[in-house]
């Protein structure tokens, strides 16, 4: 069956189109910000469903036995106070019981042991342990509602105290009924501004959680939208090139087209092949495969090397190169050479080497191209994503190269104890 030029000339504008889409800031923001929080996020900003636990009962029993106990003696030391009866130890065991309910409706819980020390304050029975109590509910009330609903509620709960002990002492001389005013609001707004404390630290410390999810996931977002640059970017490049190679050929000589076609095929399938693992990856369906490493550099190159560029690779022994550094080197010196077909021109060769010097991995990318513009060298996503994977694995770029004689990509990892700590896979 003979091939026309049309649908190869279809082929590889489509190739340069797509290439140039995916290069765009506009894309790559479409892989790295938006969307729905990932499960990570969802979890830290999860509110807890609101129910009774056991610790809550307890802590209503143990308020109840303690004021049970207490209030006798509290009534010993206070003659002055009204005689203990059945409606004291009422009004004590009811303040605490509500206590049992304040993860639901802490606001209700704490409105009616105010109203039980109130009721228990108006009918003259003695200070003890009951104030304990209301501290209690106080402070989870402050703890669990927003500031305004607490400022509210404290003022209130102040106020209602206030008139009943002015009433209650109205006999008493003011010293000692100023006293017992102070006495009360001390025992409302400490712990009120202890609640506010601790609710205070516990948002701020969901905060930075919520902050590292949000991180964690831009930066997996990051690394998939640079996975997808380099590899369905390279495949692209490839078949661009391929494609107008095969153009070229077409009517001259059948065979050589067949070949670019065949490479085409090849290309597109690895781009399709590591196109659908990183979409597995990030519906969760497997885990992500592992990054190719140096000794994939081979049929890299030849992949390049069969669309018409002249590329040589020189590689020294590099045996005991961590994985990271290795898938790293790989893309930079993959994103190296598609930047070559693109950029390079016609007559473009490049030369890749690898060697190991003393405690150092360096990977050095040189072509024979066109060079950068006359105003200098413009660095695109495709440089920055390599410096931000060097980066990220201890290493770094460096790129250069005056104009017409070509541009070279250098780039170098301290190995063994010389890499920093904390330097880890992109």
């Amino acid at each position: 069956m003979t091939v026309g030029p049309a649908p190869v000339r279809a082929v590889a504008a489509r190739a340069r189109s797509v290439y140039a889409d995916l290069r765009t800031p506009a894309t790559a923001g479409r892989w790295t910000r938006g969307g729905p929080p990932g499960p990570i996020v969802g979890a830290v900003t999860a509110h807890e469903r609101p129910g009774t636990r056991p610790g809550d009962v307890l802590l209503a029993v143990a308020l109840a036995l303690f004021a049970a106990a207490g209030t006798a003696g509290a009534g010993r030391d206070q003659p002055q106070a009204a005689p203990l009866d059945a409606w004291t130890y009422v009004l004590t065991t009811l303040a605490a019981a509500s206590l049992v309910l304040w993860r639901g409706r802490p606001l209700a819980v704490f409105a009616a042991t105010s109203a039980a020390v109130a009721v228990y304050l108006g009918l003259g029975y003695p200070y003890g342990p009951i104030m304990i109590t209301a501290a209690v509910a106080a402070g989870l009330l402050a703890a669990s509602v927003p500031l305004r609903t607490v400022a509210i509620a404290g003022v209130a709960d102040a106020v209602v105290l206030v008139a009943v002990l002015l009433v209650r002492d109205v006999v008493r001389a003011w010293p000692e009924a100023l006293a017992h005013v102070l006495g009360v609001l001390v025992w409302t707004a400490l712990p009120l501004a202890i609640g506010v404390a601790v609710r205070t630290r516990r948002e701020a410390a969901a905060r930075v959680r919520e902050e590292q999810a949000l991180r964690a996931v831009a930066d997996e977002r990051l690394r998939m939208a640079q996975e997808l640059h380099d590899v369905v970017g390279h495949g692209l490049a490839v078949i661009a090139m391929q494609a107008g190679a095969g153009l070229h050929v077409l009517a001259r000589d059948p065979a050589k087209a067949r070949a670019a076609l065949e490479a085409i095929r090849t290309a597109s399938r690895d781009a399709l092949d590591g196109l659908r693992a990183e979409v597995v990856a990030l519906r969760g369906g497997a885990p992500r495969a592992p990054l190719p490493g140096l000794a994939d550099l081979g049929p890299m190159v030849e992949r390049v090397r069969s669309g018409g560029l002249d590329v040589r690779l020189d590689v020294d022994e590099v045996d005991g190169v961590p994985d990271d550094v290795a898938g790293a080197a790989y893309r930079i010196v993959q994103e190296a050479l598609t930047n070559v077909l693109r950029h390079g021109g016609p007559s473009a060769g490049a030369l890749v080497r690898v060697r190991r010097a003393p405690g150092r991995l360096v990977v050095e990318v040189g072509d024979t191209g066109s060079g950068p513009p006359a105003d200098g060298l413009v660095e695109g996503s495709g440089i920055a994503g390599m410096r931000e994977r060097a980066a990220r694995t201890g290493g770094s770029v460096a790129v250069d190269g005056p104009p017409g004689t070509g541009v070279r990509v250098r780039a170098s990892w301290p190995l063994d104890d010389d890499r920093p700590d904390g330097a880890a896979a992109p």
